[in-house]
């Protein structure tokens, strides 16, 4: 699934593989300097770990990490477990929530502040994403705002106001296939799946090429 997720990054930010370059945070997590050195940063899935358990040694590095980039206001975007690592990092709330897990493709609907946001404005107010996680945040961080939500979930995206730092949810990388790729691959944590539907989601695929068009020009 490491090499799934790589290859799916590349697919939707529309770059060269070379001009990405891979990081996993269970080997070492970079310091800020090491991040910075970049023109952006985008912080992945995981099907293994949860900001909830806080049980891997990566976590506390990766918070101040975090907490180091957005006092830079260091262009960042940040996927499902991302999102919910930036949560966390700034003071918000992130609880497990199987009850209300959202596996498949599901309709998301922006916000005001996100119709009005330059990265999510682009987008019509409602569109189909990709998802699937148990945890979600219930508490964003003081001075956040929401930019969309879900049927199941109320925060699916953020920004932190004046920054190019954006976080979703959902999972702009992953296209219908893909989040196939991904249940197969999780079917047994998952178990069986009711209901569960994977339809294509071209408004989210344009996500990530915009973001990287916004943080280059930042």
């Amino acid at each position: 699934m490491l090499d799934h997720e790589r290859g799916c990054f590349i697919a939707a930010t529309g770059r060269d593989a070379d001009e990405l370059h891979f990081r996993n945070v269970m080997v070492g997590v970079p310091t800020v300097d090491e991040v910075t050195a970049y023109d952006a940063v985008i912080l992945g899935g995981s099907g293994d770990f949860s900001v909830v358990e806080r049980d891997q040694p990566f976590f506390q590095p990766m918070t101040e990490m975090l907490r180091g980039l957005v006092d830079t206001s260091f262009p960042t975007f940040g996927c499902c477990f991302g999102f919910q690592l930036l949560v966390d990092a700034m003071g918000g709330v992130v609880v497990r929530d199987p009850q209300n897990s959202e596996l498949g493709s599901h309709d998301v609907e922006l916000t005001d502040e996100g119709a009005g946001d330059p990265l999510f404005g682009q987008l019509p107010r409602t569109f189909i994403a990709q998802m699937g996680h148990f945890d979600r945040a219930t508490v964003l961080p003081e001075g956040i705002p929401n930019l969309a939500s879900s049927q199941l979930c109320g925060f699916q995206a953020l920004r932190v106001p004046g920054a190019p730092i954006w976080a979703t949810q959902f999972h702009p990388e992953l296209d219908e296939q893909g989040n196939r790729d991904r249940c197969v691959a999780y079917i047994k944590e998952f178990g069986q799946i009711e209901g569960y539907e994977a339809l294509p989601s071209p408004d989210a695929l344009t996500i990530l090429p915009r973001f990287l068009e916004l943080a280059v020009s930042s």
